[in-house]
């Protein structure tokens, strides 16, 4: 039996950015997506904790340390600029797995920065 479980989250992201006129998906910093492990290309769900949208987008690499958080194309209509989001990959996991499971947790402060990466949630 497989599971599919939270593979990693950055939580309390601030938008920096929604760019309407632009193909799709969601820019991500450098960094923040090397502390959550999360790749680019890969499919995520974007919780807006201002508005409770919930949707689906993927991942396109931002440029290291400028902290960006753009949300592009459709997506850029479900958020606003300074809104706070969560973004959340999963994974699917056999029950093998899931003994030494951990997921990523990346805690940032109001300007991008990571105040903390948790293993457990």
């Amino acid at each position: 039996m497989t599971i599919e479980m939270l593979y990693s989250k950055i939580h309390r992201a601030t938008v920096t950015d929604a760019n309407l006129n632009y193909v799709g998906s969601i820019t991500i910093d450098e960094e923040l997506l090397e502390a959550s492990k999360m790749r680019v290309g890969q499919k995520v769900e974007i919780l807006n904790i201002n508005n409770g949208e919930r949707f689906s987008t993927y991942i396109i690499l931002g440029e290291r340390g400028k902290r960006d958080i753009c949300l592009n194309g459709a997506a850029a209509r479900k958020v606003h600029k300074g809104d706070k989001v969560i973004i959340v990959a999963y994974a699917t996991y056999d029950e093998k797995d899931l003994e030494t499971y951990k997921p990523c947790v990346v805690l940032l402060n109001d300007d991008n920065n990571i105040d903390d990466v948790l293993e457990e949630i």
